[in-house]
């Protein structure tokens, strides 16, 4: 008889030695199904990554593992914000193809609901993963999101699981690949049809890791014109700013900034950001990108992304591929970034279930 068990997962003091093989199996689930999934590992946590995230001061990260007969076949990431957002979690679910079937998924995803109630979180949001080929496929029912109308399908497995569990598809996300570096002619090109297009009304900054103490208010202004998930600005003062660099510099990461600085104010009015983890150095994460209102329609935003990703090759030539993520109704965001070359690879769904609406 087959024995199925879940557990939390114990985090090693250290990675070396015998006390790290459990934690090292739930990394290599991980990325198993990411290979699945996409074709390649280059989404999946490192085992320093994730050894990072359980011990990041701003959020609780636990695991949850399931057992097949001894063998951990699947797992459940279960993120607890500790400053804001106190009363929300996300839930990363990865059950091993061979594995699937069993209803694993379904009984790691209660078990992770019953711990995130007991620590009094009323949220949970589970992420779905969707490459390009399988959105291809006809199918005669999809669900919604509530936040745009974009429309997932319900052939796909992953969004038929998380609507039968109950929760509510929020938003899609496009998430695109982009092969570095981008061809020079091609930077060339795209900057100097920015340039004539602003009438080189803007002048281009760049800085990495630590933002220029001359530019801070600056970015925090265009940082709280962010919406958070429910639509409201982003908290965000200098403070946090120094704060989040600080806890940057401490895992690794590097952060790579590009703005725009409107020559007739003196103002920053755009940046972009890419980051760079610590433990991997063959891909980067194309970051948030601002433009303020006023300075749309002048391809500042093309201007200095391809200033960033040309800052990105000069500091980390290793970087081969660029990722990024984009709201489908982001239309211009999205033609930007066809021009620099990011293909579609496919998109991720955002579900969330609301315990206040169900008890």
């Amino acid at each position: 008889m087959t024995e199925i068990t879940i557990e939390q997962l114990r985090v090693p003091d250290t990675l070396d030695g015998d006390s790290a093989a459990e934690f090292l199996q739930a990394v290599e689930v991980s990325r198993k199904v990411r290979v699945n999934t996409w074709g390649n590992d280059e989404l999946a946590y490192t085992a320093e990554e994730l050894f990072q995230l359980c011990h990041d001061p701003y959020e609780w990260y636990v695991v949850l593992v399931v057992r097949l007969d001894g063998a951990i076949v699947g797992r459940a990431g279960i993120a607890l914000p500790l400053d804001d957002n106190t009363d929300l979690a996300h839930v990363t679910l990865d059950v091993l193809p061979a594995a699937e079937g069993r209803g694993l998924g379904r009984k790691l995803l209660e078990a992770a609901e019953l711990f995130v109630r007991g620590e009094n979180r009323r949220i949970v949001v589970v992420e779905t993963n969707h490459p390009a080929a399988d959105l291809r496929v006809e199918a005669p029912e999809h669900v919604a999101a509530t936040r745009d109308g974009s429309l997932m399908p319900l052939s796909s497995r992953e969004a038929l699981f998380a609507h039968n569990a109950g929760y509510v598809l929020e938003q899609v996300e496009q998430f695109g690949a982009c092969a570095l570096p981008l061809p020079p002619a091609l930077g060339g090109r795209l900057k100097d049809r920015a340039i004539a297009a602003h009438s080189s009304a803007y002048a281009v900054h760049r800085w990495m890791d630590t933002c220029p103490e001359k530019w801070a208010q600056d970015i925090v202004r265009l940082e709280q014109s962010i919406s958070d998930d429910d639509g409201a600005p982003e908290a965000w003062d200098v403070a946090k700013l120094r704060e989040a660099e600080e806890l940057s510099a401490l895992t690794g990461r590097h952060t790579l900034v590009s703005a725009a600085e409107c020559l007739e104010t003196g103002a920053l009015v755009a940046f972009t950001s890419i980051s760079v983890l610590k433990h991997r150095d063959d891909v980067a994460f194309q970051d948030d990108t601002v433009v303020d209102s006023q300075h749309r329609g002048k391809d500042v935003g093309l201007h200095i992304k391809v200033e960033n990703m040309e800052q990105l090759t000069r500091e980390f030539p290793q970087v081969k591929t660029l990722y990024t993520w984009n709201s489908p109704d982001n239309t211009y965001m999205l033609s930007v970034n066809a021009q620099l070359g990011f293909v579609s690879a496919g998109v991720t769904g955002q579900w969330r279930k609301d315990f206040n609406a169900i008890d």
